[in-house]
């Protein structure tokens, strides 16, 4: 058994007042608990040093730079590495990046447990839109404020085992895992702030959307024998809500432990990463199943084009 003991570390709202080092503290007393529970890994979400800022609009885009980081760590960042070093605990967690050449993008790292940066992503399916819509009742302009993520998805060898991250809308995809699975990764760690209401289908509920978050993350660690760690950003944050629903889920797709707040919560399961043997070496077997001389339009092909009609 290699077993690692996973810390979901779920957020409460951080509201726009919020200082960075205000919401160190809040992860650092998360991160404690977890080192109370034994955890070898700790999990916080997408954006997790400020508030959800792609839902307001400026036009002037530089006028943003004030939620982006620099360099990682920094000042007020440089605590949570140092407790995690203490506490000899890897670490993941989220942040806007804004690089030296002036590109800005949705990142992650994991730390090993000295609090030594072995792994960075940027997030590559950014949803939303890049101008105002006075016709949604709410904005989401992830595409005005990031760029594509230009890393890809990459593994890591840490913890004893293979360890991948993605973002938040990259959990709805099924290459996210996938290329992740082909590099036999056996725990995604995936971050998100998820708005409790579709700006286009205001109907639809929170509920649903729980629902949808449940199904990507589930599909994903089934189909590639993966465990996947989901952590959210949730509540009423500048007078609009996320949903929480934060989870951790098996290689056999079953949910193990699952968020019941809105606040500042902690999961921590034992995660055996020889638990994804099985479906490795059987049904997700790729190199005795995969057939790629048919998945061709996977990547020769962006939007979907229907046959001609009769």
């Amino acid at each position: 058994m290699r077993i690692v003991n996973v810390a979901a570390a779920q957020m409460g709202p951080i509201q726009k007042a919020d200082s960075r080092e205000a919401v160190v503290k809040r992860m650092i007393a998360l991160m404690d608990e977890a080192k109370s529970k034994g955890a070898d890994l700790i999990v916080y979400p997408e954006l997790a040093l400020t508030t959800f800022f792609p839902r307001w609009y400026v036009e002037d885009r530089s006028e943003f730079d004030i939620w982006f980081e620099r360099e990682m760590p920094n000042a007020a960042t440089k605590p949570l590495f140092e407790r995690a070093a203490q506490h000899r605990m890897a670490m993941n967690f989220g942040y806007a990046e804004l690089t030296p050449d002036g590109h800005h993008f949705n990142t992650a790292i994991l730390t090993d447990k000295s609090g030594r940066i072995v792994g960075k992503y940027r997030k590559v399916h950014l949803p939303g839109y890049v101008e105002y819509d006075a016709k949604r009742t709410h904005q989401h302009l992830e595409k005005r404020y990031f760029e594509p993520g230009d890393l890809g998805f990459n593994v890591w060898r840490e913890l004893g085992g293979v360890i991948g991250m993605a973002i938040c809308n990259d959990r709805r995809w099924p290459e996210t895992y996938r290329v992740m699975g082909l590099q036999g990764v056996e725990m995604v760690l995936i971050g998100y702030n998820t708005p409790s209401v579709n700006a286009e289908k205001s109907e639809e509920g929170v509920e649903k959307r729980l629902f949808h978050n449940r199904l990507s993350v589930q599909a994903g660690a089934y189909q590639n024998a993966t465990w996947v760690v989901a952590v959210a950003k949730a509540g009423v944050e500048d007078g609009h809500h996320l949903f929480a629903g934060s989870l951790i889920v098996d290689p056999n797709g079953e949910i193990v432990a699952e968020a019941r707040t809105e606040e500042d919560e902690l999961l921590v399961h034992p995660c055996d990463l020889d638990a994804t043997t099985f479906g490795k070496t059987t049904i997700f077997d790729f190199a005795r199943h995969r057939r790629i001389e048919h998945y061709g339009l996977i990547t020769s092909r962006t939007g979907a084009v229907p046959p001609p009609e009769k």
